[in-house]
């Protein structure tokens, strides 16, 4: 059947039925009260037939008649179908908003530093960051892409790795210029060491105990320290001279390239079993926002 009512029409009929009054649908739809009672009476006009009871108990209150009722179910499921078709065309766009996962400590230390360089690429397009610390449901929340550290398997979610890690002591400058000896590894048993308890979920990640037992200074105790549950806090306490930290290499780059932070021992590598890695839904692949998102993440691992 051709409809020749305008979609604003049944807009109108649904928000006002909803609301049980014409100005709340209208402050809604952000027109005049007075154009949504014209909306649903031309609609009533073509249909032939009232749309609501007119009660009045104080104010003017819409009661949608049985008919209206049945009706409103169908509508408001196309409205719905409409809203995802419109999605759908989106997607294939290089504008709009664009949903990243991440975890704070990489947003903060890796992604925030570099994002300008990608909005200068595509300025059409909005990053807008979910910081969750849990992992997500891409199609529940409607998550584009992400970056996770881990062994690089998520169930329903296709993941290229982005970067590798070592992980090694890095400490704050003035510890070394204060009179501390730091010139073996075992000189750590007289140093405050930070340990990162965000990894503690992530089998397979190194600590103090296997940093220490590779680098041979097994007579170092780990039972005591600051214990902080964010790797950007981690090395933000080690900056402020409060210790040592067992630093991520990915986390503590720029801080070292800086000056903020010093590397110890770096004649002893520990590379991390597990590594960055972009996820998305495969499904969502093709899509350009994505991909434009995705080559430049890698573009920024790579350089």
């Amino acid at each position: 059947m051709k409809l020749p009512v305008h979609l604003n029409a049944l807009r109108a009929f649904e928000a006002s039925a909803r609301h049980q009054s014409f100005s709340a649908a209208a402050a809604e739809l952000n027109v005049t009260p007075a154009a949504v009672g014209q909306l649903v009476r031309t609609l009533e006009e073509w249909l032939g037939t009232p749309l609501f009871h007119r009660a009045s108990s104080g104010k003017v209150r819409l009661i949608a008649t049985e008919t209206a009722e049945r009706a409103l179910p169908d509508i408001r499921a196309g409205f719905d179908r409409l809203t995802l078709g419109l999605e759908r065309l989106r997607e294939g766009s290089t504008s709009g908003v664009l949903t990243v996962t991440v975890s704070p400590a990489f947003a903060g230390k890796w992604l925030l530093p570099r994002i300008e360089s990608f909005y200068a690429a595509w300025p059409d397009m909005d990053v807008r960051l979910d910081t969750n610390l849990k992992p997500v449901d891409f199609a529940a929340q409607r998550v584009d892409i992400g970056v996770r550290y881990g062994p690089g398997n998520w169930p329903g979610l296709m993941a290229e790795k982005l970067m590798d890690e070592e992980v090694y002591p890095v400490c704050s400058p003035s510890l070394l210029v204060e009179g501390q000896c730091l010139q073996v590894p075992s000189d750590l048993a007289r140093e405050t060491l930070i340990h990162d308890l965000s990894m503690d979920s992530h089998t397979g990640f190194p600590t103090w105990d296997a940093w220490l037992e590779r680098a041979g200074a097994i007579d170092v105790a780990t039972m005591r320290g600051m214990k902080i549950n964010n790797s950007a806090a981690v090395l933000q306490a080690a900056i402020d001279g409060h210790g040592v930290a067992l630093a991520r290499s990915v986390m503590a780059r720029d801080d070292l390239t800086a000056g903020r932070l010093v590397r110890l021992f770096p004649q002893i590598g520990f590379a991390s079993p597990l590594a960055y890695y972009v996820v998305y839904r495969p499904e969502c692949a093709s899509l350009p926002r994505l991909q434009a998102f995705r080559d430049w993440l890698l573009e920024m691992a790579a350089s």
